[in-house]
């Protein structure tokens, strides 16, 4: 069984791009703060996270650097080459579900205009 939950904030804003296949795919990463501190300092571990489709695109627009977000899905470790022929490894969490845990400032913006009734006259309302 693969399945990797974790909690944390984004250190930067989502990257989102395009396949060619026209597919969304979205990058973050998030950290993680270890339940042990060392030497007076916690330690931080910062967890790269693919996601794909509309939820790429969901990240990409709801949210920012410093965002608390639960991502879930499996754990990915991938090879590749880079430009100089060399061997790399890349461990990733490829996210089936990412929760928004708290509300971004805009969030928190749009909810307080929510309630602005602006110019309705409350004398007239029927109840």
């Amino acid at each position: 069984m693969n399945h990797i939950v974790v909690i944390g904030r984004l250190t930067k804003d989502p990257e989102l791009r395009y396949a060619p296949s026209g597919v969304a795919v979205g990058n973050f990463t998030v950290a993680v703060d270890r339940p042990y501190v060392r030497d007076g300092n916690k330690e931080t571990d910062f967890i790269p996270v693919v996601v794909w489709q509309k939820l790429a695109e969901n990240c990409a627009n709801h949210l920012r650097k410093g965002r608390l977000v639960a991502a879930e899905g499996r754990l990915q470790i991938r090879s590749y080459s880079n430009k100089d022929g060399q061997k790399r490894w890349a461990t990733e969490i490829v996210a089936s579900n990412v929760q928004f845990l708290d509300r971004g400032k805009d969030e928190q913006t749009e909810q307080l205009n929510d309630t602005d009734f602006g110019d309705i006259n409350l004398d007239n309302l029927p109840f």
